[in-house]
């Protein structure tokens, strides 16, 4: 009879285990998905023909992605600076993708790239014309917390402490946090259904195998090269951000994309009515799938090359 209790518990043991790992692993994927909501450069430029532009090659359109090792583990996370013209060439803007902790290089690149640019739009929920502070400051908001502690968890610098937002030509083009709140309220949105769609999605590749395992990602919070293992895992939880937002999406659109991303474009109309010809867009990459769909449809402007900048360097 003592040895059946001590079985009985073991299995319990067992499943509670079970349990812990599994809210880890959907844990890597909301963390994933956090940090791309808020690069030296290595280039692969993809030329496009206007005239064949369709829906497949629409569907092909990537801005974050991971490259691999001989062996087929990730070595670098990337972002694109996906460049879309109107069909005289006098307009140009660009986006360029963002994950919100990542190699300071990433960042010094970022920062020597926007100069080029008659104005960059960046993405902040805060009150308009809101400039952050040289070298960042403390974000009192829980999402903006987890992004600061996660930089020393992964060993990577914060984008507030690192993009000098100072500069006059970056413009805020984002939601205010009345306007965010009210478009949430108004849509019956919440965090905590975002997160619990984002982590079922988790839950359901790993089953399918898309993604690494529970036990890939507890063996690395406690490897010895924690940061470098962490980075492995995470990269492919990012891999996949886009199939993460368009679950976040739904059919209807969302405050966190699609609502925020008509802000944006309303910012970048009166950037072009007011005769800027070369415009970046700094957003997250997750943003993207959405937001080119609309430069194509709403400004006419045609997709004809990527840029690939290094996010992350694992070694």
């Amino acid at each position: 009879m003592h040895g059946s209790t001590n079985r009985v518990e073991c299995r319990k043991e067992n499943l509670d285990m079970n349990k812990y790992v599994r809210r880890i692993g959907t844990l890597a994927s909301l963390l994933a998905f956090l940090l791309g909501q808020r690069s030296f450069s290595q280039t692969a430029v993809l030329e496009v023909d206007p005239q064949q532009q369709d829906a497949a090659a629409e569907a092909e359109l990537k801005f974050i992605r991971v490259q691999r090792d001989e062996k087929e583990k990730p070595k670098t996370l990337e972002t694109s600076v996906s460049k879309f013209q109107s069909k005289d060439g006098s307009l140009q803007v660009d986006l360029i993708g963002a994950v919100h902790v990542a190699d300071k290089s990433y960042y010094r690149e970022l920062n020597k790239r926007f100069r080029e640019y008659d104005s960059v739009l960046y993405e902040l929920v805060a009150p308009e014309g809101t400039r952050v502070p040289a070298g960042g400051a403390p974000s009192q908001h829980p999402v903006g917390q987890l992004q600061s502690g996660m930089k020393s968890m992964l060993e990577l610098s914060f984008q507030l402490d690192e993009i000098d937002y100072q500069r006059a030509n970056l413009v805020h083009a984002d939601m205010s946090p009345e306007e965010f709140s009210k478009s949430m309220k108004d849509r019956g949105e919440s965090f905590f259904q975002m997160m619990m769609r984002a982590m079922g999605q988790a839950a359901a590749q790993q089953a399918a195998g898309k993604k690494a395992s529970d036990t890939d990602l507890l063996f690395a919070f406690f490897a010895k090269n924690r940061a470098t293992r962490l980075k492995q895992v995470m990269a492919e939880q990012f891999e996949d951000l886009e199939g993460q937002m368009n679950m976040i999406e739904g059919p209807n659109g969302s405050t966190i994309i699609s609502e925020r991303n008509k802000k944006a474009l309303e910012v970048l109309q009166r950037q072009i009515d007011d005769g800027q010809k070369r415009i970046a867009i700094f957003y997250g990459a997750g943003h993207f799938p959405d937001m080119a769909e609309r430069l194509q449809d709403s400004f006419g402007l045609q997709h004809v090359e990527d840029e690939w900048l290094v996010a992350w360097k694992i070694k």
